[in-house]
């Protein structure tokens, strides 16, 4: 009884433990829920606050972008409102300015009725007296024949052989006259023409030196230039052709060279190592041959130039680098390219005053020298070359012939030749334009440098200190040390025999081995 009691005692414990334990776990899930609702509640309220924010925020900034549209809106009104404006005011000028041609149209169609009027009353007139002079002059025409015996067309044939006649002897008079008013102006007329171009082109004399002066910040400069032992300047020297003079003079060296290209490129890299400070051999080497590729580079800007001074185009861009060439080319003292230029000028005034064709003929005389930019180096002569280059670049036969014959070495077929000849010679021959003596000390050394290229294994001959030194630079594979001496004395031999000049000329072999590689 015991046992069953205390069974019944914890059973009745476990149903009462169960029981509260459910109330319990009721009254906690209640509050939780009701804490759940509050929260959800919260939430949503603060998402209806969120939301009501959000919706101003939009009404707002749709509102911000309705007022700017309508603010486009109203300025593109505005505008199109002025421009409307302005339309309007420019047909209503038109407007009265019709009314105005209209008035005055209307005035001049009834001056005109009135002159008609006033012209057909005196034309009626006129042909009143016209019916009656034809009646007197019939009268009077009976009467002479009676009175002369020969009948109307016999007079007529006699007064038509007469008028014949007396007209033929007026006619030759007057030919005659004609001709020789214009033996007398013929010449007169030319010259003013030839004048007035000349002074309408007013170009400068040109001139050329064999000099070029490069300015140094310092007298120290002198001596990096120099280099250890004279390294530097027999390097630059060697590279560019061109002699280096380093004198009294302050603050600047002189370069001297016969070949203008050659000069222009050895003074930009002169200057280009001064103003770097770093001279050596082999910056010397990289820096002249960089300069000298910018040079050909500049060759065609100095040509397009050219082109739009005479104002021409529609040229192959191989003939704007050869003009560009021109520039450091010289005839007689005369700068080419400028020479070009002027007949190029004068070409075209002749040409305009004569109603000929001004382009075509500014065309002929840019570039009737053209072959004088490669004759160095190609066989044959200036004229020859020019042709071939015009030919081989798309220039009409006409500019071609006028390049052929402004040496009178072919017969012109046009008249634009004949001017480009006239433009020529006078471009040549005006006072101050060429130097005979410069030309000819040009082609002695261009000369010795031929007959030193001329011998086998030479590489590069270049002539300076004004011709009184010719330095040979050969290709060492070809050419060993044993050999130098003997081809120096070739060399000075064949100069001896094919040429003519002042004083004595040293001859310079130089032979260079250079072995290259290069760390990876």
């Amino acid at each position: 009884m015991d046992i069953l009691l205390v069974i019944f005692i914890v059973f009745c414990a476990a149903v009462l433990s169960f029981i509260g334990g459910w109330i319990v776990s009721r009254y906690i899930g209640q509050k939780k829920l009701a804490n759940a609702e509050k929260l959800a509640e919260k939430i949503v309220q603060d998402a209806e606050k969120e939301a009501r924010n959000l919706k101003k925020e939009k009404q707002l900034e749709a509102k911000d972008e309705w007022l700017r549209l309508k603010q486009n809106l109203d300025n593109e009104i505005k505008a199109k409102r002025h421009e409307l404006n302005k339309t309007e005011s420019k047909l209503n000028t038109r407007q009265l300015n019709l009314d105005r041609r209209h008035d005055l149209l209307s005035k001049k169609e009834k001056d005109l009725e009135e002159i008609q009027s006033r012209l057909k009353g005196k034309e009626e007139k006129v042909n009143f007296l016209h019916e009656s002079l034809e009646k007197n002059l019939e009268e009077q025409n009976r009467r002479l024949e009676k009175i002369s015996g020969i009948s109307n067309e016999e007079a007529k044939r006699i007064l038509m052989q007469n008028l014949i006649e007396k007209a033929k002897q007026d006619a030759a008079r007057e030919v005659k006259e004609i001709k020789d008013r214009a033996r007398q102006t013929a010449n007169r007329e030319a010259k003013e023409i030839i004048i007035q171009a000349i002074q309408r082109t007013a170009a400068d004399h040109s001139t050329e030196t064999t000099v070029s002066v490069v300015n140094l910040p310092s007298d120290e400069m002198k001596g990096r230039i120099i280099g250890r032992e004279g390294r530097n300047i027999r390097s630059f020297e060697t590279a560019t052709g061109v002699e280096v003079i380093v004198d009294d003079t302050p603050e600047a060296v002189v370069l001297s060279g016969f070949d203008p290209f050659r000069r222009e490129i050895a003074r930009i890299s002169l200057e280009k190592l001064v103003s770097d400070g770093r001279i050596h051999p082999a910056r010397i080497e990289e820096v002249v041959e960089k300069t000298a590729k910018e040079m050909e580079e500049n060759l065609v800007e100095v040509g397009e130039r050219a082109l739009l001074e005479t104002g021409l185009g529609g040229m192959h861009t191989e003939l704007i680098k050869l003009l560009g060439k021109l520039k450091y080319r010289t005839s007689y003292g005369q700068n080419v390219l400028q020479h070009a230029i002027e007949v190029s000028y004068l070409s075209g005034l002749i040409a305009a005053s004569l109603d000929l064709d001004g382009n075509l003929a500014k065309r002929a005389g840019l570039l009737h020298d053209i072959g004088k930019a490669i004759d160095r180096y190609t066989e044959g002569t200036h004229t020859q070359i020019g042709v071939e280059i015009a030919k081989k670049y798309g220039e009409g036969p006409i500019v071609q012939n006028a390049i052929a014959s402004h040496h009178e070495d072919v017969e012109p077929i046009s008249p634009i030749s004949v001017l480009v000849q006239a433009a020529d010679a006078v471009s040549s021959s005006r006072p101050g334009a060429r130097r005979e003596t410069l030309e000819s000390y040009v082609k002695r050394l261009e000369n010795l440098e031929t007959v030193a290229k001329s011998f086998a294994g030479v590489g590069k001959a270049y002539a300076i200190q004004a011709g009184r030194e010719i330095r040979v630079i050969v290709e060492h594979e070809k050419i060993d040390d044993a050999s130098c001496e003997q081809l120096s004395s070739d060399i000075a031999e064949k100069i001896q025999s094919d040429m003519e000049y002042p004083g004595q000329i040293k001859v310079t072999v130089i032979r260079e081995f250079r072995a290259i590689d290069y760390a990876k």
